[in-house]
């Protein structure tokens, strides 16, 4: 039983510390980083669209304008040489407001470009942890699905044993196991104990050789359970 409790706790250590974990754990904050990222740079495309709409109708709106007076003017509709002067300057100023405007554009939709770039990377970069993620878990589930099939195989090999054992000295030896690093019980072998090496005196061995078989007999120096056997030594 005990060899078979050892194999058990590995197999729940090996569970607990999959090299998958760390790494599914380790991407997964990165990839809450890349998506607080993306939906940053999201907000910043957003803005800049809107911002560009209002700049195109600013240039389309002042282009509106200027086209309205220019036909007016065409068109003779203007004769008073103060109105035609003030028009005149008018259009000077549309125009300087035009290609300020239109630079305005241009450097609008410049800063859009490169947020939109910049989205479109932290996409990519999410969608590609998305894919190892994916790798990573499967690769875990099927890890995982081997050792709990040992685990499960183990603990029906183990039943037997504990078949007809008592449930306190069960739980004593489950007490022990955890404080003695997982061996809870020790082969009492040529009057040593094998769980702390340490020899038994005559005197102990005296008391063990006249107990009962079914007696729970403890090591005095590391107290797990000594299982008597013909190599006892006793």
């Amino acid at each position: 039983m005990q060899a078979l409790d050892a194999r058990a706790d590995l197999l729940r250590h090996q569970r607990a510390s999959l090299p998958e974990l760390a790494e599914i754990a380790t991407l997964q904050a990165s990839r809450t980083d890349l998506d607080n990222r993306a939906r940053d740079a999201r907000i910043t495309v957003d803005d800049l669209t809107v911002e560009q709409e209002k700049v195109d109708a600013d240039v389309e709106a002042v282009k509106t304008r200027r086209r309205r007076d220019r036909d007016r003017m065409d068109q003779g509709l203007v004769t008073n040489p103060k109105d035609l002067e003030r028009m005149g300057h008018e259009l000077e100023s549309l125009e300087r407001r035009i290609s300020s405007l239109e630079d305005e554009e241009l450097e609008v939709m410049a800063r859009l470009e490169d947020a939109q770039r910049d989205l479109d990377e932290l996409v990519a970069r999410v969608t590609e942890a998305d894919h190892r993620l994916a790798e990573l878990a499967a690769a875990r589930d099927e890890r995982l699905a081997v050792i709990d099939a040992e685990l499960t195989s183990l603990e029906a090999e183990r039943a037997p044993a504990v078949e007809g054992l008592p449930a306190d000295l069960l739980a004593l030896y489950g007490r022990l196991r955890e404080q003695k690093g997982g061996i809870g019980a020790a082969e009492l072998r040529q009057r040593r104990c094998t769980g702390c090496q340490l020899g038994i005196d005559n005197a102990e061995i005296a008391v063990i050789r006249a107990a009962p078989a079914d007696d729970v007999i403890r090591c005095e120096e590391c107290q797990r359970i000594l299982v008597r056997t013909a190599e006892s030594g006793l």
